[in-house]
């Protein structure tokens, strides 16, 4: 240790580091669990989140830390690889340090993100297996999800083929679901945009209801965004109960209670609200629970993670997906809305060739070799770049907490570069440190680690940006302006209808507000880089997530299914028939 990260693939540093991997046993020695309280699963462990709770809820929270990027190039930032990083610098120091980060989709694992555990020497294991469905998490989601939706076909299929009084023998009232008011479609786990608009129910009568329908991608789905806010198993239980699936042809909501099917999907959930313990490959405590995907979804690890791991650890670090923008947004006005917990420390995660990119580079595009700019010093673009990282700051700053910025180093990055960034960011207020994790684990991390942990016992100003109480539009209005920078927000003429309407009904006054938007840019158009100037947000639709209690305005083009790009990460992935081994995971 650390391995060389410049010749050996994830997937390998992997393989050399888990045969010394902790067995659930051994997790309970070092993290002072008793026997009951870690449920083993396979060679990790789940830990039972309602009996550690329980015995620790008179101890006192340890510091909260929160790490969220620049807007990233399509490739990312290194959010997780950042996370992990931080956590092996801890260790390195002798703090009682763990995390909490979020189960990956098998969307872009499979597509050109890789598999979100980290990279090089700052990388969680077991790697193919947290790749490829551990937690067994998304799984539990989707089928909960899609039982939903079978309960709501066949029961538009029995209501049109039976009379009241056939129903009323069978104990079943007429719900009279208007088709064109289906709010749920299907989910699957993969980005597939042939199925973004489907027509099902073809065939005769016994073959269900024909309607138009869409599948979307699984950690989009309401009852991941519940998951992911829950605090404990009553909780998702009756929020599942809440869901709106469809409307009646009165208007009135069809609830998955409506349709008995809440209990059922419960049942599936169940598992779902322990988290899975991993670890670093320098075996530092990582837990792994909710999901990614920030610009569709919470984008969020759980609050039940954070809350197990405030009381476990000294220093627990969380992670919010994208840039500050959506990710740390979220975390900001609503996660930390809804948990209590307010953070000490949010590190900024920042990379030179990012920069550059918003300084007017050349397109970098997933699959190719990056252009000489990249890999070269360029002062020029990289000064022209750093609006973008004074603008995330300000962000943060508007939160009340002054941020760590984080420079994620690439070998090529150059120390005129690297004094560039951090004498800006230092102007500019906050601290930045320079961080090698990537290529040399925990060691590489110290300056950062160093950074985090004095800045973790400065007393900050946490506050929302807006009260509950603000009127829906208001709220937009103020995250448009605040944090992306726009001059105004417009509304589609539809958008415009429900907003009247759900600003209208107390019953979505207390409703929590979740953007939707490209993590792209600032804007809602993913071709502007740097801080666009003189643009408006356009809202076309907002969605209704009733279990979950989110109003979600949908901005730009954005879609909940994603596409396959033309150069996707399966085209690398094999398994080793002689071992078993999974081989090309990045």
């Amino acid at each position: 240790m650390p391995y060389d990260a410049t010749k050996l693939k994830d997937w390998q540093i992997a393989e050399l580091s888990e045969p010394k991997m902790p067995l659930p046993e051994e997790w309970q020695e070092r993290m002072g669990l008793k026997k009951e309280e870690i449920i083993p699963y396979g060679r990790v462990g789940k830990l039972d989140f309602m009996k550690i709770m329980e015995r620790l809820k008179g101890k006192r929270d340890g510091k909260y830390i929160e790490v969220t990027a620049i807007t990233p190039t399509p490739l990312g930032e290194g959010k997780t690889t950042t996370t992990l990083g931080l956590i092996e610098g801890m260790g390195k120091r002798g703090l009682n340090v763990g995390g909490c980060v979020r189960q990956p989709s098998g969307g872009p694992s499979m597509n050109i993100k890789g598999t979100a555990a980290g990279g090089g020497n700052a990388l969680l294991i077991p790697m193919t297996e947290f790749s490829l469905g551990l937690t067994g998490d998304i799984n539990d989601i989707m089928n909960a999800h899609n039982l939903a939706m079978v309960a709501l076909s066949a029961r538009m299929q029995h209501e049109r083929n039976y009379d009241d009084a056939q129903l009323s023998k069978i104990g079943l009232r007429r719900l009279d679901i208007d088709p064109t008011r289906v709010q749920m479609g299907w989910i699957m786990d993969f980005c597939a945009q042939t199925l973004r608009h489907i027509i099902i129910g073809m065939g005769d009568r016994m073959d269900g209801y024909m309607m138009q329908s869409r599948f979307d991608i699984a950690v989009s789905s309401e009852l991941m965004a519940i998951l992911a806010i829950a605090r404990d198993l009553a909780d998702l239980r009756e929020r599942i109960g809440q869901i709106t699936i469809a409307f009646d042809k009165k208007a009135n909501p069809v609830t998955a209670h409506d349709l008995e099917v809440d209990g059922a999907m419960a049942a599936w959930m169940r598992n779902t609200i322990n988290p899975t313990l991993c670890c670093s490959i320098e075996y530092q405590p990582v837990m792994v629970h909710a999901g990614p995907f920030a610009n569709i979804a919470v984008g969020q690890s759980s609050i039940i993670g954070d809350r197990l791991g405030l009381k476990l650890f000294d220093y627990h670090v969380t992670e919010s997906g994208f840039g500050a923008d959506i990710g740390f947004e979220k975390f900001w006005n609503v996660k930390s809305r809804l948990s209590g917990l307010k953070p000490h420390v949010s590190v900024l995660v920042a990379t030179i060739r990012a920069l550059k990119m918003h300084g007017g580079g050349p397109r970098v595009v997933p699959g190719r070799p990056l252009p000489d700019e990249y890999t070269k010093e360029n002062v020029t673009l990289l000064e022209q770049g750093m609006d973008n990282l004074l603008h995330h700051i300000q962000i943060i700053k508007a939160s009340g907490i002054v941020p760590v910025v984080c420079i994620n180093a690439f070998h090529t990055d150059t120390k005129k570069e690297i004094a560039v960034v951090k004498n800006t960011v230092e102007k500019a207020g906050a601290r930045c440190a320079l961080s090698e994790h990537w290529l040399k684990g925990g060691d590489g991390a110290l300056e950062l680690v160093d950074a985090v942990v004095d800045a973790a016992e400065e007393e900050s100003k946490f506050e929302f940006l807006y009260p509950l109480g603000m009127k829906l539009r208001q709220r937009v209005e103020k995250i448009a302006k605040v944090v992306y920078g726009a001059d105004g927000v417009s509304w589609t003429s539809e958008a415009e209808e429900k907003l009247k309407k759900l600003e209208a009904d107390p019953k979505y006054s207390d409703y929590q507000t979740m953007m939707v938007k490209t993590h792209l840019s600032l804007s809602h158009n993913p071709d502007l880089k740097g801080v666009p100037k003189g643009w408006t947000l356009p809202v076309r639709d907002v969605l209704i997530f009733s279990g979950a209690k989110f109003l979600c305005p949908m901005t730009g083009t954005i879609s909940l299914m994603p596409g396959t790009a033309s150069d996707p990460a399966f085209r690398r992935i094999d398994v080793d028939v002689k071992t078993g081994k999974v081989m090309g995971l990045f």
